[in-house]
């Protein structure tokens, strides 16, 4: 399943930054006045009202595949494993190393003049 979020987070960046360049490439209304009187790029690459049709259904088609992979990533990121404690707790529980009784005939050792024994310390 983790490869499934990756190719689907991949593909909802990729349309993001072409629905975000495609909306930068289109002219505003007021631009059509201007081309209206004479002045503008009435003569472009795709027409007069061509690029106008071209990019707006393109918009269109990358937004409906954005809202779709959103709704895919969120349904894909709602099946993961639920948690039932914090994230602290979590941590610890799977971090835990299981204790080790010491044999009956070793003490241990305190941490008294760097490591040695209290007994071991002249008088």
């Amino acid at each position: 399943m983790n490869w499934l979020f990756s190719v689907l987070l991949t593909v909802h960046i990729l349309v993001a930054l072409a629905i975000i360049a495609l909306v930068l490439m289109q002219h505003g209304k007021g631009a059509d006045m201007g081309a209206a009187f004479g002045s503008g790029s009435s003569g472009s690459l795709f027409g007069a009202s061509g690029s106008a049709n071209f990019l707006s259904r393109t918009t269109g088609i990358l937004a409906t595949v954005f809202f779709l992979t959103s709704l895919s990533l969120a349904y894909v990121a709602s099946e993961k494993p639920k948690t039932t404690g914090s994230l602290m707790q979590e941590s610890v529980q799977s971090q835990s190393v299981p204790s080790v009784a010491p044999a009956a005939g070793d003490a241990p050792e305190s941490p008294v003049a760097g490591g040695s024994r209290a007994q071991d310390i002249p008088k």
